[in-house]
């Protein structure tokens, strides 16, 4: 098959790309940027353009057959400063991208929303999808309103879809240098030999799932035979707090590290783990990499662009 990644050269977008392509699968990239921590690939097309663009996706569409919609202009921790930009660059931008998968005749489109923000304070914990949708910020009020506009055009034009919910994605090419991203924060901070900022008192409790297991997951949604369910949450299943990674790092790394905390943010939930059984049931996916495992492959690729001084002087 065709696939048009929106987003490949990101740090989730670039596993899905190694995936596709080691399994024979023709790929097109449409970003906004090269992809900061490696080169252009040989086997893959890139396009690009902001997501807004119209004439360039509909020009990046031609002979797709699956589009992995893996854009957002926004990021959890700021969504809530400029809604009605949140609003503009993802909903409405999203929409005019559904309008030329409609027109391009799409086969299926897959999307990533989000497990950590959609539902808000959890009343069940592990979190099934069937779980009230009450999001405390932009980013998961935007998030779900997409999800409304698929099956609203699968309703009106038939286009297919599948929404995978991860929580928090961890490993190799997560930003060190950016905002988002506990894990890949907190080891840019250690390899910098800066403090790390821990909201709270660290006993917030996410659901961590490495990177190439969420590739998995998407490759699941766009190849898997099912008309029954189009929504899954992707994750590890199980809750680990923030004072608990710090441990595995510190462990990992072999030094004790300099944490500072500070108040909490409004805007988090004390606890987020995710129900995987829909997952496991219909797309054949479960996750096969242990979180220690997992935080170890990141924290080597972390010491390996630090000791690339070009790499190391990044915004």
């Amino acid at each position: 098959m065709n696939c048009l990644i929106l987003g490949g050269n990101g740090f989730i977008g670039s596993h899905l790309v190694d995936l596709l392509l080691r399994e024979g699968h023709g790929v097109r990239i449409y970003d906004r940027a090269d992809d900061r921590f490696r080169s252009r690939l040989s086997q893959v097309e890139y396009v690009y353009g902001e997501l807004g663009n119209q004439g360039l996706i509909r020009a990046a569409l031609t002979d797709m057959d699956v589009i992995f919609h893996l854009v957002s202009t926004t990021i959890p921790a700021t969504s809530n400063a400029d809604p009605a930009f949140d609003i503009q660059s993802n909903v409405v931008d999203t929409i005019r991208v559904l309008e030329e998968c409609v027109a391009a005749r799409v086969k299926r489109f897959v999307f990533i929303s989000s497990g950590g923000t959609i539902y808000g304070i959890p009343r069940t914990v592990p979190i099934p999808e069937s779980h009230p949708l009450n999001p405390t910020c932009s980013y998961g009020i935007v998030k779900l309103t997409i999800e409304k506009y698929l099956a609203l055009f699968r309703r009106l034009y038939g286009l297919e879809y599948v929404i995978l919910r991860p929580s928090n994605a961890c490993g190799e090419r997560q930003n060190p240098f950016g905002q988002q991203g506990v894990v890949g924060v907190f080891l840019g901070k250690i390899v910098r030999q800066e403090p790390i900022v821990v909201w709270g008192d660290g006993s917030v409790t996410r659901d961590f799932v490495y990177v190439g297991d969420l590739a998995a997951a998407l490759y699941q949604a766009a190849v898997c035979d099912n008309s029954e369910e189009r929504i899954f949450n992707i994750g590890s299943g199980v809750g680990v707090s923030i004072n608990q990674i710090l441990e595995i790092l510190s462990g990992i790394i072999g030094q004790d590290l300099d944490v500072h905390y500070t108040e909490a943010r409004r805007f988090d939930v004390s606890v987020n783990v995710l129900d995987i059984s829909l997952a496991k049931k219909y797309l054949g996916w479960a996750p096969t990499t242990d979180l220690t495992d997992g935080l170890s492959r990141t924290w080597a690729w972390i010491e390996e662009v630090f000791r690339d001084s070009s790499t190391t002087g990044a915004k």
